[in-house]
């Protein structure tokens, strides 16, 4: 047996109703979280960093270590007010300055220090460790911020 569906005009007409309400409703949530973004954009950036630590022996028992930035590269946006919370987590103190954004600070082992900037060039600026410069002295420990 076989079934036959018939379909009116007038329930083709609901259906057509019912899908354009719900494009029309997933539009508007996508265009009210777009606001959303845009208004976060407009807003403070917090960006999280840690700083970091590699030990190793070579194979005569010498022992090199290095420090580092983590994430080593963060990129922002030209114009974006940026908040970097920088937390210590190996090296008892690491001083930094970033030169041509005009910051400097201390982060120092279990603490987390708080620094803001707007990245008003676009560039790569270096995150500098003052303690660690070179391998002599567990670096160079550099980070990187891109401005685009």
């Amino acid at each position: 047996m076989s079934n036959i569906f018939v379909i009116s005009r007038k329930q083709l007409w609901l259906f057509f109703l019912v899908v354009m309400v719900m494009i029309t409703a997933a539009f508007g949530l996508r265009w009210n979280q777009s606001r959303a973004t845009l208004a976060d954009q407009q807003g403070t950036r917090v960006i999280q960093l840690v700083t970091g630590e590699f030990k190793t022996k070579t194979d005569d028992g010498k022992e090199l270590e290095v420090y580092r930035f983590d994430p080593g590269t963060i990129v922002v946006n030209k114009g974006e007010h940026v908040e970097l919370r920088i937390t210590g987590v190996n090296g008892k103190s690491h001083p930094f300055v970033i030169h041509e954004l005009g910051v400097k600070g201390e982060i120092n082992k279990g603490q987390t220090t708080t620094v803001h900037f707007t990245a008003e060039q676009k560039g790569t600026y270096p995150i500098l460790c003052l303690t660690h410069t070179s391998l002599a002295n567990g670096g160079p420990m550099i980070g990187y911020i891109v401005v685009q």
